[in-house]
């Protein structure tokens, strides 16, 4: 057996529970994470979908520590078999980027701008693979071409204002690919993409994830996109999951009240003449959380008892789990049966 942590694939590639995170200031603190919990296997895709300010990007950063200081952060986090938040920093370096590769939303913000495509993608593979600078950029000119970024070579030499938005998230997605990581972060990262751009981005998102057997965890807004890249989804809103479930499961038959109002709330499959079914009202203040579901002054369905407590989690089915007092009234699954079905 081999003492090498990179070249063992844990059974569970994240491993999350009751991960809370606050943000403390002297005017307020803010509750962005409310005990959010997921698994996530080897060859996983997880998408984790919800509004903006839902706590989606906060639940990512938390994985590989990026938040800032002002940040509190409580729970368990066990990422590609380490306990994140008792990493040294020399063994947070080895896990960002080695282990664990994060595609962020906006490439031109998250390249650096006074260096070159290759420059960055270069510096990357030494830093964790300790090879020389030669084969490093021939490692840097093949995952360009992995990722089908057009004259491959020529964009080696080109700083990231020189790029299309597609091929600087092209070459996000090579930086991030370039050290083989377990698991791949990506955080909206077709969003600031035409959609034809974004299509081609998710469609090479899915076929490199299927092809190095990584896992990942995609976090976006769109509920196309979640059906086209997910395996599983868990809907956040008020920084706690919902809702979660096989994909296909959850987006044909949703069990939360908030699940189906988001898919109410799409353009596809409505009439031209008809207006979109928007959710009522607005998102929480997460300076100030309601005593009970965060939801329930939006939730057409809602009781007595969701104003009084958070509601606990129910099982309405083998795999699906929905935080709604109105599931109780179907047959819930056991814990146990969850886990072993």
């Amino acid at each position: 057996m081999t003492d090498n942590p990179a070249l063992l694939v844990p059974r569970l590639l994240a491993e999350v529970e009751d991960l809370k995170v606050r943000f403390v200031s002297r005017e307020a603190t803010v509750h962005a994470v409310n005990g959010v919990s997921f698994t996530v296997r080897p060859g996983e895709v997880l998408c984790i979908l919800g509004e903006s300010g839902s706590g989606k990007s906060v639940t990512l950063r938390a994985l590989m520590r990026l938040l800032p200081d002002r940040a509190r952060v409580e729970g368990r986090i066990n990422v590609v078999g380490q306990d994140v938040p008792s990493l040294s920093k020399r063994a947070l370096g080895d896990l960002r980027g080695g282990l664990v590769s994060m595609v962020f939303q906006e490439p031109m913000t998250a390249l650096d701008p006074v260096y070159t495509v290759g420059q960055q993608i270069i510096e990357a593979v030494r830093r964790h693979t300790g090879c020389d600078r030669r084969a490093a950029r021939a490692r840097a000119l093949e995952l360009l071409e992995l990722v089908r970024v057009p004259s491959a070579e020529r964009r080696l030499d080109a700083y990231p204002h020189e790029l299309s938005g597609g091929l600087r998230q092209r070459a996000m997605i090579a930086m991030a690919l370039s050290c083989k990581p377990q698991l791949l972060l990506a955080d909206e990262p077709t969003t600031a993409l035409d959609a034809t751009v974004q299509v081609q981005v998710l469609i090479l998102l899915r076929r490199l994830q299927r092809e190095l057997g990584m896992g990942m965890i995609f976090v976006t807004h769109d509920l196309g996109v979640a059906a086209e890249i997910a395996d599983t989804i868990a809907v956040m809103y008020a920084g706690r999951i919902v809702e979660s479930g096989p994909v296909a499961q959850v987006l044909s038959s949703p069990a939360h009240p908030y699940t189906a109002g988001l898919l109410a709330s799409t353009v596809h499959g409505q009439p031209r003449d008809r207006d979109i079914d928007a959710i009522p009202g607005s998102p929480p203040d997460m300076r100030r959380l309601p005593r009970g579901c965060a939801f329930a002054p939006r939730c057409p369905r809602r009781m007595q008892a969701c104003l009084d407590g958070v509601p606990p989690e129910r099982y309405p089915a083998a795999g699906r789990l929905a935080a709604c007092l109105a599931v109780a009234e179907q047959q819930a699954v056991p814990v146990t049966e969850n886990a072993s079905a």
